[in-house]
């Protein structure tokens, strides 16, 4: 099992419902995120996928996080625009772009830092 890892960030704002009073006013983070793929075998160029497609297609999707109200971002209609929810909506959308390459590579993990000292992860 081969795995890759590549990192990001995004700066947005949100307002969470039903936790602790802090967290109920609206504020902002400078999200970090980390985005883990997995696969079984190298591609004829000897490598799980090019770092530099792993990279743009997780720019892309921070891209429609950025500076931008979470809250009101469809993706989060209903729910908590938590750090749970964020790192779930990344691998979604990170295994979308990476299901017609048809290569075997799978997202294995995403883990989203709101802070130094907090972080949420999702496992596909």
């Amino acid at each position: 099992m081969y795995e890759l890892r590549v990192t990001g960030d995004f700066a947005a704002a949100h307002q969470l419902k039903n936790v602790t009073e802090k967290c109920e006013n609206l504020h902002g983070h400078n999200f970090q995120v980390e985005a883990a793929v997995e696969g079984d075998r190298l591609n004829e160029a000897y490598v799980l996928m090019d770092f530099g497609l792993l990279k743009r297609h997780l720019r892309e999707i921070l891209g429609s996080l950025d500076h931008c109200f979470l809250n009101d971002h469809p993706a989060f209609a209903g729910k908590n625009a938590s750090s749970e929810n964020l790192a779930r909506f990344i691998a979604e959308n990170l295994q979308q772009r990476l299901a017609p390459l048809d290569q075997g590579v799978r997202v294995r993990r995403v883990r989203v830092w709101e802070s130094a000292t907090a972080s949420a992860a999702y496992y596909p």
